[in-house]
């Protein structure tokens, strides 16, 4: 299908959720999870809901913690970069459950917390959180999304200073089956024609 149709489907799929909900768009950098969060934006306002758009990498621990056994090391990108229980504690859980939330804590260029305020959503809100390996880690959502590209697709696409982070991903692939446990997978090795997979509502 095409890209537009893709969001459109994609939008069906959150409206039929009455309330707050909470969706995660989640894949590797080159797949471009922030592009498709961030189309799903004005086409979910036409349909009458407010969008607060969150990304997870403004909730990446300090580098203290990021780079303790160095800036390259795979499994640390894949266990410590992401401070899940940031995210969970002051975005997905408070949103569903009265509508505040954090928007961002750190600022991963200057390594310092953003001081962000917290916001307040209304009742019909739609959370659209992007980033990669949000899966399998305790993030509640209603409706998750997974752009998926096969391995060898993937090391093609990768930049070359973020080759070092091919292991991550490959772990996170045998370990948290990210195509079987999203709701919404989107087959992306043609980015020009994703395929969709989906499991029932």
């Amino acid at each position: 299908m095409t890209t537009a149709a893709l969001v459109d489907h994609v939008v069906r799929r959150v409206v039929e959720h009455d309330g707050r909900i909470r969706v995660l768009v989640d894949g590797a950098r080159p797949t471009r999870p922030s592009e498709l969060a961030d189309a799903l934006v004005a086409p979910l306002r036409a349909a009458g809901r407010a969008v607060v758009r969150v990304h997870a990498e403004d909730f990446l621990r300090p580098a203290s913690v990021r780079f303790e056994h160095g800036r390259h090391d795979a499994d640390s990108f894949l266990e410590d970069w992401l401070d899940v229980g940031a995210l969970g504690r002051e975005v997905l859980d408070p949103f569903a459950a009265s509508g505040r939330y954090l928007p961002t804590l750190w600022d991963s260029r200057t390594d310092r917390a953003t001081r962000a305020g917290y916001e307040q959503a209304p009742a019909d809100a739609v959370l659209v959180l992007d980033g990669s390996l949000l899966l399998g880690r305790w993030l509640d959502a209603e409706l998750t999304v997974h752009l998926a590209v096969r391995r060898a697709t993937l090391e093609r696409r990768v930049a070359p200073d973020d080759r070092w982070t091919l292991p991550a991903f490959a772990r996170y692939e045998a370990e948290t089956a990210p195509t079987q446990v999203a709701d919404v997978v989107v087959h992306v090795d043609d980015p020009r024609h994703p395929a969709i997979e989906e499991r029932a509502p």
